[in-house]
Parts: C-alpha cells; sequence; structure tokens
C-alpha cells in the first residue's frame, strides 16, 4: 500500500451552491461556458450561472453529446484559441465535463487533440477548468480522467492528466429534480461499477480502501432499493455526494484496479450507442463469472459485507448473482440487444476494436485476453 494522494478540486456541496462562482472564477478572466443539448435553460441552471457571471466577460459553447465526439468538441478548441479563453466552466454531467478537459488540454496543444488520447501527446499544461454537476454519475467533476469518442472511426479511448483536474465543482443535488428517471438510473449504476473496479480486484489489505468502497455500495443499495425515495432531498444528495467519491482517487489509492468491464462497454457504446452506465451493466456479470478463479475471495467479502448473505461454499457466485439483480431490480438489463440479429458478428466487432485500441490483456491479473473477450460476450451477448 504505497501511494500519493491529493485532490485538490474545491467541493460547494449543497442547494444555491452555483453563486459560489462568483469568487471562484477570476472576474478577470475570460470564461468559456460549456454544456449539453439545453436542458440546462429549462431547470433552472443556466439562469443561475448567468446570475452568477453577471459582469464577467463569458461566452457559451453547447450541443456536448452524451459520450463527447472530438468532431463537436474541437469546434470549442477553436473558441478557446481564438478568443483567447482563460477559464472553461463545464456545466453538466460527465459527458460535458469529460469533453470540456479535452477541450482545455487540445487548446494548449497545435497538433490533433486525438493525439491525446491516443498517447501521441501528454498534456504538459491546459486551461483551468471549473464543473457544475447536473448529474452525478462518473466523478469526473473531481478527478483527472475523461472519455472522448471519435465518431469517424467509431472509437472511444480515454486520458488521464493532473492538468485538467477541475479546481472547483458545484455539487447541488437540487439540480437532480428535473432528470429524467433513466439518467437517474444510468447515474446509479456508473457510481457503483466504478467502485466495484476498484474493489473486486484481490486481497491487498488495504482495510480502509475496503471499507469506504463497502461504505459507498451499501449506500449505493440502499439508493437503489429505496428508489421510490428519489424525490427527497436526503436521497438526492446522498446519490450525488456517493457516485462523487466512488471516482476521486480515494478507493483506488494503493490498490489494484480492475477497468476491464470499462474497457470492454466502451466497445459497445462506440459501436451501438447503448448508455455508458447500461453497457457496464451487460458486461459486469458476465466478466465476473468468467473471472470467479481470480476474483472469489473479494467477491466473497463483498457478499458478505455489502448484500449480508450467509457463508457458504457458492457465496461468490451468490454475489455476482445479487449484483445482477440489483440491476434488474433498476429496471436495467445484462444483455446485448442493440446489435441486431448477428451475434457472432457483433462480438467479433468488439473484439477486433479491442485489439484495435492494444486492449489484449485486461483485469488487474491481465487475465482477459480476446479469448476470454468472446467467451464473456457469449454469455452477455443476447
Amino acid at each position: 500500500m504505497e501511494f500519493s494522494y491529493v485532490n485538490p478540486t474545491q467541493i460547494f456541496f449543497g442547494k444555491g451552491q452555483i453563486a459560489a462562482i462568483k469568487n471562484a472564477v477570476d472576474a478577470s478572466q475570460k470564461v468559456l461556458v460549456i454544456y449539453g443539448g439545453g436542458s440546462i435553460k429549462k431547470n433552472g441552471v443556466y439562469d443561475q450561472v448567468s446570475e452568477a457571471l453577471e459582469g464577467r466577460d463569458w461566452v457559451e459553447f453547447s450541443g456536448v453529446e452524451p459520450n463527447p465526439t472530438k468532431e463537436t468538441l474541437d469546434k470549442a478548441i477553436a473558441i478557446v484559441k481564438e478568443q483567447n479563453i482563460d477559464f472553461i466552466l463545464a456545466v453538466g454531467g460527465g459527458s460535458v465535463i469529460d469533453g470540456s478537459k479535452y477541450v482545455a488540454a487540445a487548446a494548449h496543444y497545435d497538433g490533433d487533440g486525438w493525439d491525446i488520447l491516443i498517447g501521441k501527446h501528454k498534456p504538459e499544461s491546459a486551461t483551468p477548468i471549473g464543473a457544475i454537476l447536473t448529474l452525478p454519475a462518473t466523478g469526473s467533476e473531481s478527478n483527472q480522467g475523461a472519455v472522448i469518442t471519435r465518431a469517424e472511426t467509431q472509437d472511444k479511448l480515454a486520458f488521464l492528466s493532473p492538468t485538467v483536474q477541475p479546481k472547483f465543482a458545484v455539487l447541488d443535488p437540487d439540480v437532480m429534480k428535473t432528470l429524467p428517471e433513466r439518467q437517474l438510473i444510468n447515474g446509479i449504476v456508473d457510481a457503483w461499477v466504478h467502485t466495484c473496479e476498484q474493489y473486486l480486484t484481490l486481497p491487498h489489505g488495504a482495510m480502509v480502501q475496503d471499507g469506504y468502497a463497502e461504505a459507498l455500495l451499501r449506500t449505493l443499495k440502499t439508493l437503489g432499493e429505496n428508489y421510490d425515495s428519489r424525490d427527497s432531498d436526503e436521497w438526492r444528495a446522498n446519490l450525488m455526494w456517493s457516485a462523487n467519491q466512488a471516482l476521486n482517487g480515494l478507493i483506488g489509492s494503493g490498490v489494484p484496479q480492475d477497468w476491464a468491464t470499462h474497457m470492454i462497454g466502451h466497445e459497445l457504446t462506440a459501436l451501438w450507442h447503448v448508455d455508458h452506465a447500461r453497457s457496464l451493466a451487460i458486461v459486469q456479470p458476465s466478466l465476473l463469472r468468467n473471472q470467479l478463479e481470480h476474483k472469489r475471495a473479494k467477491l466473497e467479502q463483498m457478499g458478505a459485507n455489502v448484500f449480508a448473505l450467509e457463508v457458504g461454499a457458492d457465496l461468490a457466485e451468490r454475489t455476482i448473482d445479487a449484483i445482477e439483480a440489483y440491476y434488474n431490480g433498476l429496471g436495467v438489463v445484462t444483455k446485448l440487444t442493440e446489435h441486431g440479429d448477428d451475434k457472432q458478428g457483433a462480438i467479433d466487432s468488439v473484439i477486433k476494436q479491442l485489439e484495435s485500441h492494444g486492449m489484449v490483456a485486461l483485469t488487474e491479473n491481465q487475465t482477459v485476453t480476446p479469448e476470454r473477450v468472446r467467451e464473456i460476450l457469449e454469455e452477455a451477448v443476447a
């Protein structure tokens, strides 16, 4: 358990905290506000941002998609460069924040921004970012990661850089009141799998990280089981904070991490536009069953400490069943159906994409090879 951990993002949590950006952003800076499809103009968030930035020099860029594309974001990069933007304010969910990170880093680079995603360019600086979170799910508002899609080639890749860590993040649970049911459920599933990717690995003796991960999983389990209470302030606040804590770097510090479910899931999203969270729910149960020999000890720990299952020889298997039942209880399916009628062709397409991205030895043990991916997808694809 050896690591260096710091999270410099200042969190403004609670009702009315969007007003905090008045003091969080220097009045002398020219700001680019980046947002998505325009829902922030219907739920009052845009008006609150406008009020907080009153008297400032600011412009806006809208239209960032779920699973943000390079093609759209490159237009925002041009604005940052041409208008000498000093600060980027991302207003939205993980897609908008991820996209803003790409814009911030690529705006300090003379080449093609996609070079960052393929590892050809490592950002050394970026335009500073702040985030106003409207959809709890990814934790992107206080971490260094971003996932970007290149629509032209159906590539979906990630990058990590401390240069794009948001300076601050506003988490006001009130903005969740108008979220569609599908997005709210996606947020629960996304946070759940983020926690699992850092927890369901192998025994390592890091008791704090394990204990904190289990507390997050129990919280998310309770929120899922009490989904009918989603209109309460308490329910919203606990989901927003859980999703943030699931991927702010703490529970993954100094411990093995997996992320194979994400890598395979990304390909389902890139190829068939499956919601990110739902791609994870499709892949994870099949992957856990496939990797049972490596993950049995932690699955047993999760079964006992999260699901309160009775100890027994088949505890790990029952834990996977419980995870799958958790998704099903939220109305989230665990089989891919978006691929059409050609199951083998779909599996071949995913494996081809993974191989083209060099992802041929996934999980903490690097045991998920293309052959294992095929086995996993044989079960996961309808």
